[in-house]
């Protein structure tokens, strides 16, 4: 922890949280004095009081024993850019239109790489009155199945959980062109792009 830019990033996140040092101190239970100090580069916080501050500021730890924040590139809000992240624990389904730092069940997650699916792979759309029926011949057993599939494309996004000895398929309403995107462990995260008048 260098205590001059941890010092810095401490004072930048008080002020935009509106506290002065004092009242940073009081939600933390030490005194106003400790505070001047790490914003001065005097000394860094305790271990200890690293949770604490954490909370307090809506942070993570990372970004308080690193002393800066690094911004994300702006993706200009294109939802097909998304990134899925997966629980390998408990199988839970986050996402970040731009890169991001996830953690889930005490691991910090990585998005897995999208790619285009093979021709063997594709899921089966069909147009039946308006509506797109999806489908696939994937496994769906307790140890190899899709466990979500969603739809995106430009400004939307839409998940749809999948469970193991089910038949994988959904439905929804014809949409724009976008893309179908669905995650297995072993296959891991597919794509193919789908239009409304082309199967």
């Amino acid at each position: 922890m260098d205590p001059i830019k941890t010092g810095r990033l401490i004072r930048q996140l008080r002020t935009v949280h509106g506290m002065t040092q004092k009242q940073l101190a009081e939600r933390i239970h030490i005194g106003d004095k400790a505070v001047s100090k790490w914003e001065n580069g005097k000394g860094c916080p305790d271990i200890s009081l690293l949770n604490a501050l954490a909370d307090v500021f809506g942070t993570d730890i990372n970004i308080l024993l690193s002393g800066e924040i690094n911004k994300n590139e702006s993706e200009n809000g294109n939802m097909k850019k998304t990134r899925f992240y997966v629980c390998g624990c408990c199988g839970n389904i986050i996402t970040a239109s731009s890169a991001a730092a996830v953690t889930c069940c005490g691991s910090k997650l990585s998005a897995p790489e999208l790619r285009k699916a093979a021709e063997h792979e594709m899921l089966k759309v069909e147009d039946i009155d308006g509506e797109w029926y999806i489908t696939s011949a994937h496994p769906m057993t307790k140890e190899h199945f899709i466990s979500f599939a969603a739809y995106v494309n430009d400004s939307c996004i839409m998940i749809f959980r999948q469970y193991p000895e089910w038949d994988m398929q959904i439905t929804l309403p014809v949409q724009r062109a976008g893309r179908l995107i669905w995650y297995c462990r072993e296959c891991g995260l597919l794509y193919q792009d789908i239009h409304p008048n082309r199967k």
